[in-house]
């Protein structure tokens, strides 16, 4: 007889393991120094990293600013029927200036790390036309290009410090002459590093001439007098928009110190602010000043 019921078990599908999760690899950040072939510690001039001493110094800084203008805009709410500030007055005065402070040094350090390393490389400039003249005029008194670069140490020595940027690279360049480096590679290095245009195109040059037996003193004469121009007209326009940048800049402080200046002087006025209107026409008026600050910044900030 066949059985009533049939229980079969059924098959138990093997359990799917859950994927492992794939981690994105770390973006990593550039090195701050490489060493050359001579084991020569050498500067990424295409990064910039602070001290302990800048970090601190420019993150107090941020913090305060950020702290006092997020206290001035907005603080002194939650005061009572007589205009006396409260406890609450008080945490929230304290929470304004804290929050503000943090994300002004947040956005500020970035910001000025670039423009710490813009003015190291705007230095390195001016320091690398100098070379170019000094190798000019030892290749000009007949001197070989290797014995040029000797030279240039020498002579730039009486012009910066041991430690200049301009001296530093002219020591790594004569000490991998000496060991046999082809002064390609070590243009070439040295070229990588520090992310300008002009040293780039230098060093492209200068290897397919030293290569095919082009005029050196020519390339390196070339290459001084458009760095030389370059930097002539950067210098006039900086000059030329110096007072545009004070205005730009005090355009930026202006609404800060009136409303700073306000509510010292005039707390009726001041209560103002405090109202729903009063915040709402502050936060329009700080995004139409900040806006117009970044707008302008763009006009003016001219690269050559």
């Amino acid at each position: 007889m066949k059985p009533l019921f049939n229980f079969k078990k059924k098959e138990e599908k093997p359990k799917e393991q859950p994927k492992a999760k794939v981690k994105k690899p770390a973006v990593e950040k550039e090195p701050q120094y490489y060493r050359s072939k001579t084991n020569i510690q050498t500067l990424n001039y295409k990064v910039y990293y602070m001290t302990k001493k800048e970090a601190i110094l420019y993150i107090l800084l941020g913090f305060v600013v950020g702290g006092l203008a997020g206290y001035a805009f907005f603080g002194g709410q939650f005061k009572d029927e007589f205009g006396v500030a409260t406890k609450l007055t008080l945490i929230v005065d304290i929470l304004l200036f804290v929050v503000f402070g943090t994300l002004a040094a947040r956005f500020y350090l970035p910001i000025r790390t670039k423009q710490l390393c813009e003015n190291r490389k705007r230095q390195l400039t001016l320091q690398f036309r100098d070379m170019l003249e000094a190798l000019t005029t030892s290749l000009n008194a007949g001197k070989n290009v290797t014995d040029a670069f000797k030279s240039s140490y020498a002579d730039l020595g009486n012009q910066y410090e041991s430690g200049a940027m301009i001296m530093n690279e002219l020591e790594v360049i004569n000490t991998g002459l000496i060991n046999g480096i082809t002064l390609e590679e070590l243009l070439k290095d040295f070229a990588d590093r520090s992310g300008i245009d002009d040293i780039a195109d230098f060093t492209n040059v200068f290897e397919i001439c030293y290569r095919k037996g082009g005029n050196i003193k020519e390339v390196i004469r070339n290459t001084y007098d458009v760095i030389s121009d370059k930097i002539t007209v950067r210098e006039d326009i900086i000059t030329m928009y110096a007072g545009t940048k004070i205005e730009l800049n005090m355009m930026l402080v202006l609404p800060l110190a009136m409303i700073i200046v306000m509510k010292l002087t005039s707390t009726d006025f001041a209560n103002n602010y405090a109202s729903v209107t009063g915040l709402v026409s502050e936060i329009v008026g700080i995004a139409i000043v900040i806006v117009a600050y970044l707008m302008a910044k763009k006009i003016v900030d001219i690269k050559i």
